[in-house]
C-alpha cells in the first residue's frame, strides 16, 4: 500500500527534525542534543494512576500505575532509539498508553546507551530491571505471576533477548508474554525490506548501520543470539505479538522472528500495518493506524496477562 498524503506529511516532519545520523551527524552526544530540542509529537500526557522514578538496583526506571486497585500485571518496557538515542521521556506517552490500556503497571527502563556502553550493557540492564520488577512486584502493587516484556525497535530487541536470557539462565523470571514492536532482530541487515524501504521512510539503512556500529562494533559478535535474536534457539519462549510496518527496513526481520517462534512451537501473532513506517507506533494523535496499533498492543497484553 502506498503511503498516503497525511502519513507522508508525518514522515517528512519527523525526518526534518531528527538528527541526520549516519550521514551528517556521527557523534552520539550531538545527536542526542538535536533530538532533545525537537518539538514534542504528542498532545497532553495520557492520564494514569501515578508515575514515579525509581532505581531498579543500579538501573533507573520509571514506574507507571493504572487507576484502580491491584494487584495489577506488570509490563517491563524498553524504549527504542537504536541502542544509542532516546530516553524515558521520549517514550513517556507510549508507556502511559500501555499502562492505561492494558491496565498494567509499566516499568520503563533507562538502560545504558551506546557507544559509551556498547553491547552487552543494554542487555544486562534490561535483564536486571526485569528481575527487579519480578522481585518487587508485590511492593509495587503488582502480580509477580503476570509479568510481560515489551519494546519498540531496539527495545523490541531487548525484550526478545530478555526472554532468551530468562530461559537460558534457568533462573527466570517467569515471563508470560512479549510484545515486540518492529523489533531489531538481525544485524545482517540483508532482508528484502532493507532494499525496499532503506530510504525515504524516516528510518534509513544509514541510520541502522550507524546504530550497529555504535552498539556492537565487533562484526564477529553481531551474530550472537543476545545481539541478533534471530540466531537464537526459540524453543521454550513466551507467547508473543510482533507488530510491523509495511514501509520499514526492519519489517522482514521482525516477521521472520515471529516465524521462528512459531516453528519452535511458540504462539506468536504478527500484525503488519500497511502503509505505515518505522516510528509510527505511539503517534496516536496524528495517525489512526498508530491508535489502532496501540489498541491491539494493549489488547494483546491484557489477553497475555490474564
Amino acid at each position: 500500500m502506498a503511503v498516503d498524503e497525511s502519513t507522508r506529511v508525518v514522515i517528512d516532519v519527523l525526518t526534518g527534525v531528527f538528527p541526520k545520523i549516519g550521514t551528517e551527524v556521527f557523534d552520539a552526544a550531538e545527536a542526542r542534543r538535536i533530538l532533545a530540542q525537537a518539538p514534542a509529537m504528542a498532545a497532553e500526557p495520557y492520564p494514569v494512576g501515578g508515575v514515579e522514578d525509581r532505581m531498579a538496583g543500579k538501573v533507573p526506571v520509571r514506574v507507571y500505575w493504572p487507576e484502580g486497585d491491584g494487584p495489577h500485571p506488570v509490563v517491563v518496557y524498553f524504549h527504542g532509539g537504536g541502542f544509542t538515542l532516546c530516553t524515558l521521556d521520549t517514550h513517556d506517552g507510549v508507556c502511559r498508553t500501555l499502562c492505561a490500556g492494558a491496565r498494567a503497571i509499566v516499568v520503563s527502563v533507562d538502560y545504558r546507551l551506546a557507544p559509551e556502553h556498547p553491547y552487552p550493557a543494554a542487555v544486562e540492564d534490561a535483564y536486571a530491571a526485569t528481575v527487579w520488577a519480578y522481585e518487587h512486584a508485590a511492593e509495587l502493587g503488582g502480580d509477580a505471576a503476570r509479568i510481560a516484556v515489551a519494546g519498540d525497535s531496539a527495545g523490541g530487541n531487548l525484550a526478545a533477548v530478555t526472554c532468551l536470557k530468562a530461559r537460558d539462565t534457568g533462573q527466570g523470571p517467569p515471563i508470560r508474554f512479549q510484545l515486540l514492536v518492529y523489533p531489531v532482530t538481525d544485524a545482517a541487515m540483508d532482508a528484502p525490506s532493507h532494499d525496499e524501504n532503506g530510504e525515504g521512510y524516516f528510518l534509513t539503512n544509514a541510520h541502522m548501520r550507524w546504530y550497529w556500529d555504535n552498539y556492537q562494533p565487533d562484526l564477529a559478535r553481531r551474530a550472537e543470539p543476545y545481539c541478533s535474536p534471530i540466531r537464537a534457539d526459540a524453543h521454550g519462549l513466551p507467547p508473543a505479538m510482533v507488530i510491523t510496518a509495511e514501509h520499514d527496513p526492519l519489517r522482514d526481520e521482525g516477521e521472520a522472528y515471529a516465524d521462528k517462534l512459531r516453528a519452535a512451537g511458540v504462539e506468536a501473532r504478527t500484525l503488519r500495518f500497511e502503509g505505515m513506517f518505522h516510528g509510527f507506533f505511539g503517534l496516536d494523535d496524528f495517525l489512526q493506524a498508530a491508535k489502532s496499533a496501540s489498541e491491539h498492543a494493549c489488547s494483546a497484553l491484557r489477553e497475555g496477562l490474564r
